[in-house]
């Protein structure tokens, strides 16, 4: 954390470009209070996890790319759409990918938040996500939590977030990731 600003490298679950997701993340760079810098990575390029491309010696651009992001930061933040009522495949690609080098994920202070069209709002791919952490080591704040549900009324045409309490609710997300990094970073080995 340099000078005190806590970094948190961020990506969104979905592949469509006008996504609520990515939409959840854009507010995220958007609202970050001056304290917190949130660098958003795209995962567009990066193929299915497969043992037999991971070089260490000679790794794919895609996979170096993510998983330098994800190293420098000092937490990450994923915001992910829930599909037949789990992760969906490039949500958890990234993590696959990330956790194949030691010191990506290892003890990462890691938030989550999600928007979809139903009533839930993410709950079930929220609960399974947190359930990777017993490989990864990941640290997932548990609170607040952010569960976007009915999206189509929380954004705008262009995939920009219009909903007052919802933007509230990703400050705050922000605001104790940060302390949950600073926290993390401070405590005895």
């Amino acid at each position: 954390m340099s000078d005190d600003v806590v970094t948190i490298a961020a990506y969104a679950g979905s592949l469509r470009k006008s996504s609520f997701n990515r939409g959840l993340i854009r507010a995220a760079v958007e609202l970050a209070p001056p304290n917190i810098k949130v660098v958003p990575f795209e995962i567009d390029d990066l193929p299915l996890f497969n043992d037999d491309l991971d070089d260490e010696n000679n790794p794919l651009p895609s996979v170096k790319r993510i998983r330098d992001a994800i190293r420098s930061a000092d937490a990450l933040l994923i915001a992910s759409p829930e599909y037949n009522w789990s992760i969906p495949a490039v949500t958890k690609n990234v993590l696959d990918w990330a956790s194949r080098e030691e010191g990506v994920l290892e003890f990462k202070p890691t938030a989550i938040m999600g928007a979809s069209t139903g009533g839930f709002g993410t709950v079930r791919m929220q609960i399974a996500l947190r359930t990777i952490a017993g490989y990864t080591d990941q640290w997932f704040l548990n609170e607040p939590q952010i569960h976007v549900a009915k999206a189509r009324d929380k954004f705008d045409v262009d995939g920009r977030l219009t909903d007052e309490a919802t933007s509230k609710q990703i400050v705050e997300l922000l605001v104790a990731l940060a302390a949950f990094a600073r926290r993390l970073k401070s405590a005895p080995a």
